[in-house]
């Protein structure tokens, strides 16, 4: 025995005589057809296309008839259909060259919009991010005493500075003391002593 299919609430809102061609503002509904309420206006309010105002007006109306008429939140409505009828055509004419006439059609459409309550996993809203848990630090491994004093490192053993070599001054003339003086008389004198004592033996 077959089970008849729940129908779902529905909430529904049109404009009629819309002055645009029924194409025109196909193309438009298309991007919100099965789309969450809240994203298919946020979708209009980006469209470059003059009938995609049109189309937002429809929509706001149709959120506007759920809200006060039937309670519902706008989180939790869905675009269900979207689509555009023709309307009557208005016919005027302009004229041309010997006395001709070219015809213009004003075409205008009716935008219908209906909405409807989001079934359980319809609406696929994004995950809110938690922020990351802040990573503790990992425990020490137990090391034993043993293992604890091989690891220690060894001191090194400091190096002894270098001696600096000293450059001797050189003495010179001038730097003499009286006591360097004196020592080279001395010097100078003794090998006159046995010349000297010669010269007395010899008289």
């Amino acid at each position: 025995m077959a089970v008849a299919a729940t129908e779902r609430e529905t909430v529904r809102a049109q404009a009629r005589y819309v002055r645009c061609s029924a194409r025109k503002a196909r193309l438009v509904l298309e991007h919100i057809r099965g789309k969450q309420a809240a994203a298919a206006t946020a979708i209009l309010a980006f469209q470059p296309r003059a009938a995609a105002r049109d189309a937002g007006k429809v929509l706001a109306s149709a959120i506007a008839n759920a809200e006060n008429n039937n309670g519902y939140d706008a989180d939790d409505l869905v675009v269900l259909a979207a689509y555009a009828d023709e309307g009557p055509t208005l016919k005027r004419w302009r004229p041309r060259a010997r006395g001709r006439v070219n015809r213009i059609r004003k075409r205008t459409c009716h935008i219908t919009i209906t909405l409807a309550v989001a079934e359980p996993g319809e609406i696929k809203r994004p995950a809110r991010r938690r922020p990351a848990p802040q990573a503790q630090p990992a425990p020490e491994p137990e090391v034993e005493a043993t293992e604890a004093a091989d690891e220690t490192p060894k001191p090194k053993p400091k190096r002894k500075p270098r001696a600096k070599k000293t450059e001797q001054p050189e003495a010179t003339t001038e730097d003499a003391s009286p006591d360097s003086e004196a020592s080279a008389a001395e010097t100078s004198e003794e090998p006159e002593a046995p010349a000297a004592q010669a010269s007395e033996e010899e008289s």
